[in-house]
C-alpha cells in the first residue's frame, strides 16, 4: 500500500538527525559533485504541506507563459522556443506550447510533436561546434504550464556531467549575453530548416 504524506515523512526522518537532517546523499561523494562534502549539510525536512499550493499559471487567465504566446526566438502554430537570460552554461533554452497545456494533458499529437521537437532542438544544440551535449529537463513544480528545459554543456567541462549541470548553471557566473543570442539564431535557424516554424528576432 503506497505511503501517505504523513507517512512518507515519518519513513524519510526516521533515517534523519535530531533537527530532522538526511545523511549527505551519495551524489555529494561524486567528482562532479560542486560542492566538497565536508561542512556540507543537509537542510532540515519539513513536514508536507497538504493541499500543495498552487503552481503559477493554474489559471490561465493570469498565466505569464500564455501572455507571452507569440514571443521567443522560434515558433510555429502550437509551440514556441526561447532563450533563458541568465545562464552560466552556454546556452539554456525553453520549449513552450503557445496555448494552456501541461505535459499530461497535451493532445496525443501534441505530445508526438514535442517527442519530435525535442529532439530537433537537441540535435541542432549539440551541432554547436563548443558544446559536448544538450540536457533535456522537464520539471513542473513552478509552473502549470508546460516547460521543457535545454542546457547545453559546454565541451571538455567533464564536472559538468550528468545531473549536477543545473546547480552548476546557477553557481558559474553569466555567459555572455551576445554569444548566446548567436548560437540562439543558429539553433533557431536550423529548427526552421528542419521542422518549419518561423525564427522571431532574439528575446529570451
Amino acid at each position: 500500500m503506497p505511503l501517505s504524506p504523513g507517512e512518507f515523512y515519518d519513513h524519510a526522518v526516521a533515517a534523519a538527525d535530531e533537527q530532522r537532517r538526511l545523511p549527505l546523499s551519495r551524489m555529494t561523494g561524486w567528482d562532479i559533485s560542486p560542492f566538497e562534502p565536508d561542512g556540507l549539510r543537509v537542510a532540515p525536512l519539513r513536514p508536507p504541506v497538504l493541499p500543495e499550493p498552487p503552481r503559477d499559471g493554474e489559471d490561465p487567465s493570469d498565466c505569464r507563459a500564455c501572455a507571452q504566446r507569440d514571443e521567443g526566438l522560434w515558433l510555429d502554430d502550437r509551440w514556441r522556443l526561447g532563450r533563458m537570460p541568465g545562464a552560466g552554461v552556454p546556452l539554456v533554452l525553453m520549449l513552450r506550447p503557445r496555448d494552456h497545456f501541461d505535459l499530461t494533458d497535451l493532445p496525443d499529437g501534441m505530445a508526438a510533436e514535442l517527442g519530435v521537437l525535442t529532439t530537433h532542438i537537441a540535435r541542432h544544440i549539440e551541432s554547436l561546434p563548443h558544446i559536448a551535449r544538450a540536457h533535456v529537463y522537464r520539471l513542473g513544480d513552478g509552473g502549470a504550464h508546460l516547460h521543457v528545459w535545454f542546457f547545453a554543456r559546454p565541451q571538455g567541462q567533464s564536472q559538468l556531467y550528468g545531473s549536477w549541470m543545473v546547480v552548476w548553471d546557477d553557481l558559474l557566473p553569466e555567459y555572455p549575453a551576445e554569444v548566446a543570442d548567436a548560437d540562439a539564431a543558429t539553433v533557431a535557424d536550423a529548427l526552421v530548416a528542419t521542422y518549419g516554424g518561423t525564427r522571431l528576432p532574439a528575446s529570451g
